[in-house]
């Protein structure tokens, strides 16, 4: 009985262990997101509060946009969110938020929570029109039979974009495209890259949303103000910016908008850019 008794002691210790162990590794493994930056700015909370939707069963990247994934993500853009005062900084995280979410948009007009909750509702873009090869562009040529379609939270697309992106963060991006839609830190890393990085003659977004770029001559002539409209320009100004009234641009302010409220800051000037003409 005695023996009975020990047996089972040991049982229950070594379990107890095992848990213990398993509770340990469970912590390291979530310790590196207590440490990053971007979590004073975007707690858990409120990025949940931003994204309702995301995980929705109606959206078809359910599961793909997790928090840890955005946080993990931003560990390797220090600067991303860090730069100038907390009002900077909060507004430069919410115009990203908001370009990404209406890139991936699955709200409508009469969306529940209105069409400002549905953001990171896709990963790719779906029926594309063609498969985004610029045959022209030699430095980063396109693979034959590969599609460089819109995918992740910025709907990355075209060969030469996938190719300095997959450089950059050390993937191939001309070879393997669908990895951004495969996975998720590194969907938000190409979305961190397109945001930080200059491409001449178009500044980077960061830098206009932290007040470090300076129009040229050029802009001034293409009238492209300083301000989240110019961020629209950089992004996607060939197909929307220029174009009064235009639905799609509506919707990334509108988006903006609604998150700025909840990050407590303002939106600052020059929203839109229907009166600018687009980079050439």
């Amino acid at each position: 009985m005695e023996k009975q008794i020990s047996l089972l002691l040991c049982l229950v210790l070594f379990i107890f262990s095992i848990s213990s162990s398993l509770h340990e590794t469970e912590a390291r493994k979530h310790s590196k997101y207590k440490s990053a930056p971007i979590m004073s700015l975007v707690p858990r909370s409120l990025y949940d509060q931003i994204f309702i939707h995301k995980d929705n069963n109606a959206c078809p990247a359910k599961g793909f946009y997790p928090y840890e994934a955005f946080v993990e993500a931003t560990r390797s853009f220090p600067r991303f969110g860090s730069v100038g005062n907390s009002w900077t900084r909060r507004r430069e995280v919410a115009a990203f938020l908001a370009q990404i979410s209406h890139e991936t948009t699955g709200g409508w007009a009469t969306a529940p929570d209105g069409p400002y909750a549905w953001g990171l509702c896709f990963k790719e873009e779906v029926s594309p029109q063609s498969n985004y090869c610029d045959a022209s562009n030699t430095q980063w040529p396109c693979v034959p039979g590969k599609s460089y379609k819109g995918r992740g939270p910025i709907q990355l697309s075209w060969n030469y974009n996938y190719g300095q992106a997959g450089r950059a963060l050390g993937f191939d991006g001309l070879q393997n495209p669908e990895l951004v839609a495969n996975n998720s830190v590194l969907a938000f890393k190409t979305a961190l890259w397109f945001w930080m990085t200059e491409q001449t003659p178009k500044p980077s977004c960061h830098d206009v949303m932290v007040n470090r770029y300076r129009p040229t001559k050029a802009d001034r002539a293409a009238n492209r103000t300083v301000g989240y409209g110019l961020v629209t320009n950089i992004i996607n100004g060939g197909l929307e910016c220029g174009i009064p009234g235009d639905g799609r641009v509506s919707d990334r302010v509108g988006y903006f908008q609604r998150y700025v409220q909840l990050f407590k800051v303002t939106t600052g000037p020059n929203l839109d850019c229907e009166n600018q003409r687009p980079f050439s």
